[in-house]
């Protein structure tokens, strides 16, 4: 057993002692009115038998203080959302065979042209490097001492190592675990192997674009290798700290990735999918049940791309109302503009007359074809109280992990049977098809059968 530091014996002592003769005093006060002088509190057996219920009230206070004032994160994985359960097979098994039987339908290219978040940036330290997986690649993301982060492929090029598993941060460089080859993070030259003489011009590793704004790290792609034509906005309240991070939300969800951000445009869907209550769940065989319609919401919503110069980008305008037992339940009427920026990045401002104002971060970055990592990040004023902004970001996961279960399990229709109601999911497809080129990869199924 290891020695338990003097330090933390002493504090551990001193607390204890001073739990002991503050039950002590309480319990003179209980039972008589009067103070028991310091040496008889410690002697008397009612606060040895008070102390582990105080101990225990303390630890207590602890933990619901952190519940209460610390960030919301919650981080779902590949298969805890979205597919019918069934008795006798785990959640793994139903996901798994749920992916290979579903047909996909005619799939527009997987990886559009734009800005994807990598990590949220406090997850990245100075002198770390972390393995990510985006767009069918592996990258290791690497923050130097000075605080610089750098995005590069993970493979070191001279035999295959995995720069981010055991890899170390030195200088501006990242050093290759099984040889020390050390590789800059600005241009990916490598800048010294320890047993060669020379090194050699052409050795060099790939670099991402990247840039690091409102606590997040992103990185740029273009199937044909284009410099960033567009950049992402900066939110001044996040830079000054106005509004401090409250907590996050993190989903793998099963689908192609235009079909995340087209919601923004299929309004009809809002009045059916989310017009239950947050407390029916998440379980489309579930919500509208006849328990859970004392509570409804209703929204109005307004979708429209933006001119020149700000074409990458679209706004949704919505307006939230609440109906308890058939009455409008005023308080929770909630403005929210939701900003999409590129393919992957929507700003979504909330803004009420008492319970303040705040964005939530909405990233959508493919890990491979056709499963995506979505994350939500909320910022919220700092004056209003941390419950607030992580009840808005509870709630928003919940509606949203409605939709995970629509979008893992449907097939993509190129030509989708619309009505004159549904005129703005063609408008948003034609102007999400601008981060599509030529050479943007497509991903072919390969059926098997036979010939009758």
């Amino acid at each position: 057993m290891e020695s338990v530091p003097r330090s933390l014996l002493r504090l551990s002592l001193w607390c204890s002692s001073g739990v002991l003769l503050a039950a002590g005093t309480a319990a003179g006060l209980l039972l008589g009115g009067q103070l028991l002088p310091e040496s008889q509190v410690l002697a008397s057996p009612c606060p040895a038998i008070l102390l582990p219920g105080a101990a225990l009230l303390l630890l207590f206070g602890i933990w619901l203080y952190r519940i209460l004032s610390g960030p919301l994160e919650l981080i779902r994985g590949l298969d805890q959302v979205g597919y019918v359960t069934e008795r006798g097979r785990s959640r793994a098994e139903i996901a798994s065979e749920v992916r290979r039987r579903r047909k996909k339908g005619d799939l527009p290219p997987v990886y559009p042209n734009g800005w994807y978040q990598l990590l949220d940036s406090h997850l990245l330290p100075r002198g770390e490097v972390r393995n990510v997986t985006v767009l069918g690649e592996q990258v290791a993301v690497y923050r130097t001492q000075e605080g610089q982060a750098y995005v590069v492929d993970a493979y070191c090029p001279h035999l295959g190592a995995n720069l981010a598993v055991g890899g170390r941060v030195i200088g501006d460089c990242i050093e290759c675990p099984f040889h020390g080859w050390q590789f800059h993070g600005e241009d990916g030259k490598c800048k010294r192997i320890p047993y060669a003489e020379k090194v050699p011009e052409f050795a060099k590793i790939k670099t991402w674009p990247t840039c690091e704004i409102n606590g997040m790290i992103h990185v740029w792609y273009h199937c044909d290798g284009i410099d960033p034509t567009w950049s992402i906005p900066e939110q001044e309240e996040i830079t000054s700290k106005e509004w401090v991070y409250c907590g996050r939300t993190e989903h793998y969800v099963n689908s192609h990735i235009e079909e995340i951000p087209e919601n923004a445009a299929d309004i009809a869907h809002l009045s059916h999918l989310h017009a239950p209550g947050i407390v029916s769940g998440v379980d489309l065989r579930y919500t509208n049940a006849k328990i859970w319609d004392f509570v409804k919401h209703t929204w109005r919503v307004q979708w429209q791309p933006e001119p020149e110069p700000n074409k990458h980008c679209s706004k949704m305008i919505l307006e939230h109302c609440l109906f308890l037992f058939g009455k409008h339940c005023s308080l929770m009427d909630v403005h929210v503009v939701a900003r999409q920026v590129g393919p992957g990045l929507v700003f979504l401002y909330f803004k009420h007359a008492f319970f303040g104002s705040g964005v939530i971060l909405h990233c959508v970055t493919p890990v491979e074809p056709l499963l995506q990592k979505v994350s939500h990040s909320i910022y919220y004023q700092e004056s209003m109280p941390t419950l607030v902004p992580k009840f808005i970001l509870r709630a928003e996961c919940i509606q949203f992990e409605r939709d995970v279960m629509i979008w893992n399990n449907k097939k993509y229709i190129s030509k989708p049977l619309l009505v004159k109601e549904d005129s703005a999911v063609q408008r948003h497809r034609r102007w999400y098809a601008q981060f599509y080129s030529e050479n943007s990869p497509k991903v072919c199924f390969q059926h098997e059968g036979l010939d009758w």
